[in-house]
């Protein structure tokens, strides 16, 4: 099988629309055969990356690959940045304001299901610039 590449814009502040992405995503690995384990764990990922993208960073930009070995994804985003990486690794820990958390959104959970749901997980944050995940999911 050739990679396949997918991009998805993500509109900030749309929780209509949020979510889109991942249910792109988890359609298309079914119809690739892909196992029902990975596919929870790269909509599960992807999921919260995607809240995440539009509860803090106005929206951004997701990238996913599909190899025969491991599904990649990207998710990029120009937002405030994460002052405290380590901090927002804490499950329970939320800087959602109240009002996204009367949504339902904003518990905490993200990056730490994010992370649990990953076989690779590397941050990149610079505050005032914005916040890159590189995700990796094995196949096999």
């Amino acid at each position: 099988m050739d990679s396949l590449r997918l991009h998805y814009d993500v509109p900030g502040d749309d929780f209509t629309r949020a979510g889109a992405a991942s249910g792109d995503v988890k359609r298309m690995l079914k119809q690739l055969g892909i196992s029902p384990t990975v596919i929870r764990n790269v909509a599960v990922a992807m999921y919260e990356g995607e809240i995440n993208l539009v509860i803090h960073a106005g929206g951004g930009e997701i990238d996913v690959e599909v190899s025969e070995t491991e599904i990649s994804m990207v998710l990029s985003d120009h937002g405030p940045g994460i002052e405290d990486v380590e901090l927002a690794m804490k499950e329970g820990y939320s800087t959602a304001p109240d009002n996204i958390r009367c949504l339902g959104f904003g518990a905490g959970m993200g990056l730490p299901n994010i992370k649990k749901y990953t076989d690779e997980f590397r941050i990149e944050t610079e505050v005032g610039v914005g916040t890159t995940l590189f995700l990796k999911v094995y196949i096999q």
